[in-house]
């Protein structure tokens, strides 16, 4: 095996970058360039640049994320190492999607800084579930005390979405006791070692998150030119969020642009909306990209000058 291993290695790293490539090539043949540039000369220079400090604000929340999973395993990559680690994953994880993104780039990063399969598994774990309990909460308020209509065929009226926001509060209490009260700390699954956070750790993760995804609200809000509710932006990205997750397409291509058309088409005309979510792929999705693919080359190159080294 330990003969076999090395060529192994390479060629399935060789792999990884060429589905990697393909991928990005995808994205790329898939944005409308001349719209994008036509949707970010609409704004003024004051909203935009405002959209710009909510999307960078943003990523420095999202990129404290795998701090706590370096807490809750305990392992000793230094924080700036973390917080590129994030920045570059969470990229890639918006474009290319979950699967990429979070998971297979984060286990390549964190494995070329030292780190073994379990502890990485332990803050992936740690990062996600973070991530989505700012959801559950944020959504379950919100579809429980400012519920949005939904259209009829989406069979969920609104007594139904009160409902469901009141059973995702519900989610959200449960996780909290358990955090709290619970006697066994750590669980098993599928052979990977998780562990329960603490009561104070899991407060932090929701407050964390939550103003996460607020912060990626406001900057919908504002590139709408605050022509909607901010609960109502709030709302739809919520509802968008989700149905992105459910569809499995890289960058929710369509998914996003056809929720928000839906349910925002009787406050604000299709064009603007699309404007407003094209200035947003650009902000929030296109130019983080842009500059984590260098990120993670210069990582990789790192880590091939150490190892020539030993």
């Amino acid at each position: 095996m330990r003969a076999w291993w090395p060529p192994v290695r390479r060629v399935l790293t060789l792999a990884f970058f060429i589905l990697v490539a393909y991928l990005l090539v995808v994205q790329a043949r898939s944005v409308d360039w001349a719209e994008v540039l036509a949707s970010l000369r609409r704004h003024s220079a004051p909203g935009l640049l405002g959209a710009v400090a909510l999307g960078v604000a943003s990523y420095l929340l999202y990129c404290c994320f795998d701090l706590l999973g370096r807490f809750s395993t305990g392992h000793t990559v230094p924080t700036r190492q973390v917080m590129v680690v994030n920045f570059i994953s969470y990229a890639f994880n918006l474009n290319l999607g979950s699967v990429v993104g979070a998971v297979a780039f984060r286990y390549r990063m964190y494995s070329l800084l030292g780190l073994d399969a379990q502890t990485v598994t332990g803050v992936v774990v740690m990062s996600m579930l973070t991530n989505w309990l700012g959801y559950v909460l944020l959504a379950g308020l919100a579809f429980w005390f400012v519920p949005l209509a939904l259209p009829p065929e989406w069979q969920l009226d609104l007594p139904g979405l009160r409902a469901l926001g009141a059973l995702l509060c519900m989610a959200i209490v449960a996780y909290l006791l358990l955090c709290a009260r619970a006697h066994r700390r750590v669980w098993r699954v599928r052979g990977h070692e998780i562990m329960l956070p603490s009561l104070r750790l899991a407060l932090l993760q929701l407050a964390m998150s939550s103003v996460n995804w607020l912060l990626i609200a406001a900057l919908l809000f504002l590139l709408m030119q605050q022509k909607v509710g901010f609960s109502t932006v709030l709302n739809v990205m919520l509802v968008a969020a989700i149905a992105g997750v459910v569809a499995h397409i890289p960058a929710s291509l369509g998914v996003l642009e056809g929720v928000f058309v839906v349910l925002l088409s009787a406050q604000l005309p299709k064009s603007e909306v699309l404007a407003a979510l094209l200035a947003y792929r650009t902000i929030y999705y296109l130019v983080p990209l842009a500059l984590a693919i260098p990120a993670y080359l210069l990582l990789e190159a790192r880590s091939r000058r150490r190892e020539r080294m030993a």
